[in-house]
């Protein structure tokens, strides 16, 4: 069993190589451009609420999504054959989960 960071992957963050000549390619062509439009002298004002967006991403890159070492020691569990689940605190969340979508579906 694989445990993969499935945000890493949900949020494109892996580079495809058949994809990477496709960038190279794009990134050429807004280099061109771009020094089509610098001759036009036109300017680009940023509202103060981008750069509080570009800052709160670049916190949230950095910031860890989950425990590392928790992740670690279930992995390890699981290798060794001594990861245990209660399955009863299973049904209940499962139950919990149904009980929310069909209050949910009704209003």
């Amino acid at each position: 069993m694989k445990i993969n960071d499935p945000i890493k992957n949900s949020l494109g963050l892996s580079v495809d190589k058949a994809s990477t000549g496709k960038l190279e390619s794009a990134t050429a062509n807004k280099t061109a451009k771009s020094q089509v439009d610098a001759d036009s002298s036109e300017n680009v004002t940023l509202s103060p609420l981008s750069a509080q967006l570009k800052s709160l991403e670049a916190k949230i890159a950095t910031t860890n999504v989950f425990d590392t070492e928790k992740v670690d020691a279930i992995k390890s569990a699981i290798a060794s054959g001594q990861f245990k689940v209660d399955s009863e605190k299973v049904a209940d969340g499962l139950i919990a989960t149904v009980r929310d979508l069909l209050t949910t579906q009704k209003t």
